[in-house]
């Protein structure tokens, strides 16, 4: 008999309008890494949360197993004195705190209601080294990088001596090396006998570490598949989960690419909390009609900086360079003055700088573009209300009607508001910085597809992905940066991820910026130190 140390049996979870979950049925063997897969809304995060006692005993149908026991957690505390710990996507700590401090958040080393420190520090070193991190455990949280935060996540899971981790999305905003060390720490606790369930659309690292793969689709569960047998790659899994073969990956594109709309000279920034140090240094990029231009480069390359900071100057101290759109000389200054230059910006964060999630899609999609709805000072409800039902109907985002909360929202749908915003503006150029990232595949197409849309009607794209396979297949060209300069220029035809990860890695010290293919072939001096978004504020 297999050994089991968690099932779960006929889970149905319903919210107002909503069948979250239909008799859906879950076993996880011992010691295992079990990986979920589905699209946004499949139902995948809210199974988790039935099971880690989010969503109490009473608000779901069906019957939890551990093993062998039933369980009916009132709440999370519960399921945490079972053994159970959930690491959700939004990481919870308190970036003001210590590491140590957040380890052991509501769970303090205390003799007669007073901390000891001496054990609190000594016991969250251990920890630390166990999850392989060195990092002092006085060091606050808000130091750290995200990668790092993730460790901190799972080292306080240990302190609470679990047993069946569950990780949701633990690699999606980790770079490549993050990742990797994430995933060998998953496989090295697994042998020491601790199950995980990981929920990822990362297809190829659920290959690389699961040992059983679960597939959810619109709330019900599909099919188990057991990789060791073979023949589990990752466009059976993509079919489990859209219920259909994807013949591409990135729909098909005959580009038309017009004249020359934006072109950025010399650009450089500085670190708005360290005004001494550049963290993009004389950066020349061009944009044309019609065309989709990406931006690689690793973590602290520079990419989201010099976005931001062309937009309006959205980022850092010190800007200097020049601005042209359709060859003459234009200043942004602020925000406002971008948007009224033709120029968009959607965020990578959507969650933090792209929506208000509390407020209604109506009110997302017509924020940024209120001037085209208002008359002597006032906004025009029912066109308001009409041009979200538009962009609601043409994108496709699934919802019931434009007065839907957008929080409430999946992560792709939550992308097309964000798109829709940016698109209502009419500009002529759009920056897209990581629009596919947390989505899942079927999302992800629908996404390309709109981009690729946007180009046909003579938008220019400049398109910021850390997935190389993306850019690849989006783009016209492809602009590499390393440490702050622009490293290289790589036609598609020409385009491998072998060539643009040497334009990544370049060396400026040594070798500048000399490839034949490179943009800026007499930035050879003054590298800027690689930094973190986080560092970069």
């Amino acid at each position: 008999m297999v050994d089991d140390i968690l099932t779960m049996s006929g889970i149905t979870k319903t919210f107002p309008g909503v069948k979250a979950l239909e008799d859906v049925s879950l076993s996880v063997r011992r010691g295992e890494i079990h990986a979920i897969c589905g699209e946004n809304g499949a139902g995948k995060s809210t199974l988790m949360k039935v099971l880690s006692g989010v969503y109490p005993h009473g608000s779901y149908e069906g019957e939890i197993r551990f093993d062998g026991e039933p369980c009916r957690f009132a709440g999370i505390r519960d399921s945490e004195a079972r053994g159970i710990v959930i690491i959700h996507q939004e990481l919870a700590l308190c970036p003001q705190l210590s590491i140590a401090e957040n380890i052991f958040l509501g769970n303090e080393q205390a003799k007669r209601g007073v901390v000891d420190w001496n054990r609190t520090n000594h016991e969250a070193g251990r920890l630390l080294e166990r999850v392989g991190l060195p990092a002092n455990p006085v060091t606050p949280i808000a130091d750290l990088g995200v990668g790092k935060q993730q460790l901190v996540e799972i080292a306080k899971a240990l302190s609470k001596r679990v047993r069946l981790l569950i990780l949701d999305e633990p690699t999606a905003a980790l770079n490549d090396e993050d990742s990797a060390h994430l995933l060998d720490l998953i496989r090295g606790l697994r042998d020491e006998g601790i199950t995980s369930v990981i929920i990822s659309h990362k297809l190829n690292e659920v290959l690389a570490v699961a040992d059983t793969i679960s597939i959810l689709r619109d709330g019900r569960m599909i099919e188990t598949l057991d990789p060791s047998t073979g023949g589990v790659t990752e466009e059976r899994i993509i079919s489990g989960m859209v219920g259909r073969d994807l013949e591409h990956r990135y729909p098909p594109r005959e580009p038309e690419i017009g004249s020359e709309v934006l072109r950025i000279e010399d650009w450089t920034v500085h670190s708005p909390s360290q005004p001494d140090r550049p963290v993009v240094s004389g950066a020349n990029l061009r944009l044309r009609r019609g065309e989709i231009v990406g931006l690689a480069g690793l973590m602290g390359a520079g990419r989201t900086e010099l976005a931001m900071s062309v937009f309006g100057r959205s980022y850092g101290t010190g800007a200097s360079g020049r601005l042209y759109k359709d060859g003459k000389a234009i200043e942004a200054r602020s925000v406002g003055a971008a948007i009224r230059h033709g120029l968009a910006y959607a965020t990578e964060d959507r969650k933090r700088y792209g929506l208000n999630l509390i407020q209604n899609i109506k009110l997302n999609v017509a924020s940024a573009g209120l001037s085209r709805l208002a008359r002597l000072g006032w906004v025009h409800d029912h066109r308001e209300y009409q041009v979200a039902e538009e962009y609601r109907t043409s994108m496709n985002i699934k919802a019931p009607d434009v007065l839907a909360v957008t929080g409430k929202l999946s992560g792709g749908n939550q992308q097309k508001v964000v798109l829709a915003k940016w698109i209502f503006t009419d500009p002529d150029v759009l920056i897209l910085d990581e629009p596919t990232r947390g989505i899942d595949v079927g999302a992800k197409y629908e996404i390309y597809s709109i981009i690729n849309r946007l180009a046909a009607e003579g938008k220019a794209i400049l398109l910021i992905s850390s997935e190389l396979p993306e850019l690849l297949g989006m783009c016209d060209r492809i602009y590499t940066m390393a440490a702050g300069r622009i490293t290289g220029e790589v036609d598609r035809a020409d385009a491998t991820q072998e060539r643009l990860m040497h334009h990544m890695t370049m060396d400026l010290t040594t070798n500048g910026a000399n490839g034949a293919d490179t943009a800026n072939p007499s930035d050879t001096a003054n590298p800027v130190d690689t930094i973190t978004k986080e560092q970069a504020g």
